[in-house]
């Protein structure tokens, strides 16, 4: 019924969520009391969403018994939610995808080598990079970033020189948990057997991905051990590993996040101050809105995949009708790859295969109107879903999934709320339920017949009850026991007698009730039996949805891109997508997307042209609330929303693709570490100009401002290297 937490844990929980330490009490007297709060379901509910999604701070362990007798019953970090999914996710969509990370830096004079894993619980990919870093760990917080890392394994050892100072201070700026484990955890013995059995196919592709690196096995094995994959048989042969290259999207650091307001924050005043909040457009329960936060954290570099996004925004944007007949039906799609994950876990009951059906007869729907699509973009429609479609619901994949449920499942007891096997799925269970019916039937005879002895109306005087004390009883008003008195005290047992009425059975009655029971258990063991046959052949389809899961939630994004484009007071416009080094920035009519879209906005546009060689540096001067941090702003993110495949708040843009943006916005102590706000400005543009390319957007807002407001400057740039 309630929770409680003690000692520490206690006055934490008093002070942050009831704001109070009226709500401790203490246990014992002097000194050897101790503190502890009590915690109601819901309560406990607030605190564990808010400790694992939100902070990023601290583990969650669960126990259950009593007195000195107590074991661990379930445990979570912000990176692996484990067994508190249930917890989190019972009336709310999971939003973002947690990674766990682990690095095994190596440390030289100049810099340092990475060994970087990581690991997604949710979608059961394994990943492995390695990378050389700066002083400033640039490239290890882009990843960070890029991977929405939620925790990070370090040895332990690493924690005492300056450089690791650096790389704890990096991991904070990213709101990453750091977990610090043994340094002889962090081993590569036996770690190619692990992984054959942990991933699909032969061993021999896993051995050569793992030999390619020299440091980051080693962070591999720490995780593997970390998460404890291998107690999990559910886990053997369902993952994927991959290489992670560094290169193959825009690298944008915390700082850069922050300041073009990538993500929501707690202080947004509405959903549109965030670019995922404005953004955030999907249909499908979850599936969608973690595909658009991975893809802003993942902008592209390839300018050939970056159009092909364009293209389908663009024919979503011109067919009004096929956009909202799709959103329409993908507003009835369930969360499959969550629901996908638990079926593989075998977390699932019955309603959950129905939620996956539901899903599934929605596919020709979704198949006809996107057929029904004649426009200029029709090949890379059919080529991109309708193809893929057609293979995953023919009769060999989908189409059997759905046999399955039509024929397992009493469909027709939906409408009820009850998910039952169908009687005429099983010879055994069919039995049961005609006995079941047959013993209904006498029954109710009997209830017929005791009203005729008894000369009392049926169902009117004389009811027939069924209960978990007594079973199948008779039950009559205290208003009609005089009548009957005689008859009940020779007849009949009388049982109860409340101020509802008397209840009373007979020998026929009760030896029916009982045989009534017994064949209801008999079948609820069977129905119990079938349900876990059904779920089991269910997980064989685990691999069409999930590739039915990708196809829909990119859809679904790319459908929110659509309508945001269209539904703007002043619509958005395609860009126009050069490689790196050809062409030039041109924003003309630009408009910051978020400001915009607030209600007390009057949005004046401004152009912006970065030419090459000619205007590549530019320094934005203007009085105080001129806009100037806005317009510099505006420029990071439509080339940011460009290269997530999205159209741009713009009159006309052409971009030359960026392979990261680098910000250092507003001014921040950082005096418990003996840094000045000035020094730490000049801290951060130095790691900016040791991470920049040529290809980079740079943006600098105030730098080297002096602490008085007469002998200051305060520069604004944007700078592309």
């Amino acid at each position: 019924d309630y929770y409680t937490a003690h000692g520490e844990n206690a006055t934490f929980i008093a002070k942050t969520y009831y704001h109070t330490t009226t709500a401790l009490r203490q246990l014992g007297s002097g000194s050897d009391s101790l503190s502890s709060v009590s915690v109601s379901k819901n309560m406990f509910e607030t605190i564990a969403r808010d400790l694992l999604l939100e902070r990023t701070d601290h583990t969650l362990e669960l126990y259950e018994g009593s007195g000195s007798n107590w074991r661990l019953v379930k445990s979570g970090t912000p990176g692996n939610l484990g067994s508190f999914e249930d917890v989190l996710f019972a009336n709310n969509e999971m939003q973002d995808s947690p990674v766990v990370v682990a690095l095994s830096p190596y440390f030289r004079e100049n810099g340092c080598t990475i060994g970087l894993s990581y690991i997604d619980l949710t979608k059961r990919v394994l990943g492995l990079a390695e990378f050389l870093d700066d002083n400033h760990f640039t490239n290890t917080e882009s990843t960070l970033v890029a991977l929405g890392c939620k925790e990070c394994l370090l040895p332990i050892e690493s924690g005492k020189s300056n450089e690791s100072r650096n790389l704890h201070d990096a991991l904070t700026r990213c709101g990453v948990m750091l977990t610090e484990r043994k340094k002889t955890e962090f081993k590569t013995r036996d770690l190619v057997e692990d992984l054959g059995r942990l991933v699909k196919g032969s061993k021999e592709p896993v051995r050569d991905l793992v030999s390619a690196f020299e440091f980051a096995p080693g962070a591999l094995g720490a995780l593997l051990s970390y998460a404890e994959l291998l107690a999990d048989e559910s886990n053997y042969g369902n993952y994927t590993i991959c290489r992670y290259n560094l290169d193959s999207y825009m690298r944008l650091d915390s700082t850069a996040m922050r300041a073009l307001n990538v993500m929501e924050s707690k202080t947004d005043a509405n959903k549109n101050f965030s670019l995922f909040g404005l953004m955030n457009r999907t249909c499908t329960a979850g599936m969608g809105k973690r595909l658009l936060h991975m893809w802003l954290k993942q902008p592209l570099l390839d300018v050939k995949e970056i159009n092909s996004r364009l293209d389908l925004v663009q024919a979503f944007v011109e067919d009004t009708a096929l956009r909202q007949d799709l959103r329409q039906h993908l507003k009835r799609i369930s969360d499959i790859e969550r629901l996908m994950h638990n079926l593989e876990k075998k977390r699932v009951g019955l309603q959950h295969i129905v939620k996956l059906y539901q899903s599934s007869i929605r596919l020709p729907y979704i198949k006809s109107a996107l057929e029904r699509y004649d426009g200029q973009f029709s090949s890379l429609i059919k080529d991109r879903y309708l193809d893929p479609l057609e293979f995953w619901t023919d009769d060999d994949h989908l189409n059997k999934f759905i046999g399955l449920v039509e024929t397992s499942v009493d469909l027709d007891q939906l409408e009820n709320g009850e998910y039952m096997i169908s009687s005429s799925y099983d010879p055994a269970l069919s039995a049961l339920k005609d006995e079941q019916e047959s013993l209904e039937r006498q029954i109710h005879n009997l209830h017929k017949q005791t009203a005729n002895d008894l000369d009392l109306p049926i169902d009117k005087a004389l009811k027939l009850d069924k209960g978990t004390q007594f079973g199948h009883v008779f039950r009559i008003t205290k208003k009609e026991e005089p009548k009957i008195r005689k008859k009940l005290t020779t007849q009949f047992i009388v049982l109860e007698t409340r101020k509802d009425g008397v209840k009373f059975t007979n020998t026929k009655l009760k030896k029916l009730g009982d045989q009534y029971q017994k064949i209801l258990e008999e079948y609820k063991n069977c129905q119990k039996e079938l349900v876990n046959r059904v779920v089991q052949t269910a997980a064989t389809f685990c691999e069409v949805f999930g590739s039915l899961a990708g196809l829909l939630s990119e859809l679904d994004v790319l459908l929110s891109f659509a309508d945001l484009a269209s539904s703007c007071p002043t619509p958005y416009t395609r860009p126009d997508i050069t490689p790196a080094d050809e062409g030039d920035i041109i924003l003309e009519g630009s408009r910051h997307p978020c400001v915009e879209a607030q209600d007390w906005v009057n949005f004046i546009p401004n152009d912006c042209k970065l030419v090459r060689g000619k205007s590549w540096f530019q320094i934005i001067t203007g009085p105080n609330m001129g806009g100037k941090s806005t317009f510099i702003r505006q420029v990071g993110v439509n080339i940011l929303m460009a290269q997530v495949g999205s159209f741009v708040p713009c009159d006309k843009a052409s971009i030359s693709v960026r392979d990261c943006i680098f910000a250092r916005v507003g001014a921040g102590d950082c005096q418990l570490r003996g840094v000045s706000t000035f020094m730490q400005e000049m801290l951060e543009t130095a790691s900016i100009l040791k991470g920049a390319t040529d290809k980079s957007l740079i943006i600098i807002d105030e730098l080297g401002r002096g602490t008085s407001t007469y002998d200051g400057f305060g520069w604004y740039h944007y700078r592309t290297f």
